[in-house]
């Protein structure tokens, strides 16, 4: 159905608090890079209206560090953009500062703890080579 996945990939060993608000801010980067995924607004019966939300599924998927490593380094070889979250950015409280802590670290020295990613199928199979089904 289609021709691009969202694959969000967050670090197996953080807390469950931990993997959803990182999975949250995850997608919201997604959806900022195509905001053409998002569908209708939602009603139920009664005529409420609820916000839209993505037309495409998400799969999350869990990895360790290192192989969060080797998908972070796969994408940018690959030239595909991601959302990336790092493990600083929990200690932060806004926008700003999350990016002033991110901006310190470079791929090779980055505790990753989470990348999600656009990307035609295929190549986000590749670049998830690894990770496994979140349990």
């Amino acid at each position: 159905m289609f021709d691009t996945k969202i694959a969000i990939v967050v670090r197996d060993d953080l807390a469950p608090w931990q993997k959803l608000n990182v999975t949250a801010f995850l997608t919201s980067g997604i959806v900022a890079q195509t905001p053409t995924i998002i569908g209708e607004a939602y009603r139920d019966a009664a005529g409420h209206v609820y916000n839209p939300m993505t037309i495409q599924p998400m799969v999350v998927l869990v990895a360790d560090q290192d192989t969060l490593r080797s998908i972070h380094k796969r994408s940018l070889e690959r030239g595909v953009v991601t959302s990336a979250y790092v493990e600083e950015m929990f200690s932060t409280g806004h926008d700003g500062a999350n990016r002033e802590v991110f901006a310190k670290f470079s791929p090779e020295d980055a505790k990753l703890v989470g990348l999600a990613m656009r990307a035609e199928k295929k190549v986000v199979d590749k670049i998830t080579k690894g990770a496994k089904m979140h349990p």
